[in-house]
């Protein structure tokens, strides 16, 4: 495992924090932790870092207590909402952070090149930072992070203040990060980039840890049809995949695991003269999950 935690708690003066979280990371997977603001997100990832003492439990990364400096160096960070010197170049925050890093003088000009490729910020990185775009700035976190060439890698918040062409310009690098086997732990509320990019979800909730599992573990996404001419003849076909479908007039709900059942459904339709005028997997089933979780309530 990248990353153990045995019933970790960090708490100020009793309050606030998490509370006995356990959970496990698996190398070359995303992995997402979802929470409402305030709910204790940004103060496990500090933890898990060393920045705060845990108040009791433990955990474990890359198979060593959680703080040991000789770790550190494996691992990388973007915090929430970060201010790099805005006087600086891209290439020469790069460069600082290669320095941080005790990285040799020849191997950190090296990867840098490698690194603006991956963040798209090729051309770019003798600008000053101050006249980065929000979505550039939040790509020269990125290569920051990940300039060391880390094993594992924490992301807290990495799309929250970015545009959609911004999300998904870090989204792709996250894609990218994971098909080069890096692990990632992603710590957002935005559950949209969550269903694109995850492995396994977690989800705090006043700093409690609720659910944890992979996505099809915790998301049973019915599959939604509109039907014309829905005779019962239809219905009892459907009713072979799913015995506790439920029909409101033209429409179905029903319940399907695989999908190379999919085929099976629509030339159940077809066959018996039924007019397919809809078929779909239910959206925004993650959304469900979460507010049923975590409900509605502003706890800050």
């Amino acid at each position: 495992m990248m990353l153990e935690t045995y019933n970790l708690t960090k708490q100020f003066n009793g309050k606030g924090g998490f509370k006995d979280v356990s959970l496990s990371v698996r190398e070359g997977e995303v992995f997402s932790f979802l929470g409402k603001n305030g709910a204790g997100k940004s103060t496990f990832i500090r933890t898990l870092l060393g920045i705060l003492y845990p108040t009791s439990g433990m955990g474990l990364m890359l198979g060593k207590p959680i703080g040991d400096v000789e770790t550190r160096k494996k691992i990388g960070y973007l915090p929430e909402l970060f201010q790099y010197h805005t006087w600086l170049t891209g290439y020469e925050l790069l460069y600082n952070h290669g320095l941080l890093y005790k990285m040799k003088k020849n191997e950190i000009k090296a990867r840098i090149d490698e690194v603006l490729k991956i963040v798209g910020l090729e051309g770019h990185e003798h600008k000053k930072i101050k006249q980065y775009s929000k979505g550039m700035k939040q790509r020269i976190g990125l290569g920051s992070a990940i300039l060391s060439d880390p094993l594992l890698l924490f992301l807290d918040e990495p799309t929250s203040a970015l545009d959609p062409l911004g999300r998904k310009q870090v989204r792709d690098i996250i894609f990218k990060l994971k098909n080069e086997g890096k692990t990632i732990f992603l710590n957002t509320h935005l559950l949209s980039e969550v269903e694109l990019v995850s492995d396994r979800v977690a989800i705090l909730d006043k700093g409690e840890m609720k659910k944890i599992g992979t996505m099809k573990e915790l998301l049973h996404s019915p599959l939604m049809l509109s039907v014309g001419n829905c005779s019962e003849k239809i219905i009892n076909e459907l009713k072979k995949i799913d015995p506790l479908l439920e029909r409101v007039g033209n429409d179905i709900k029903m319940s399907v695991e695989r999908d190379n059942d999919l085929p099976k459904i629509a030339d159940s339709v077809v066959k018996n003269d039924g007019l397919l005028y809809m078929m779909k997997r239910k959206e925004n089933v993650l959304e469900e999950l979460f507010i049923n979780t975590v409900g509605e309530e502003d706890v800050r």
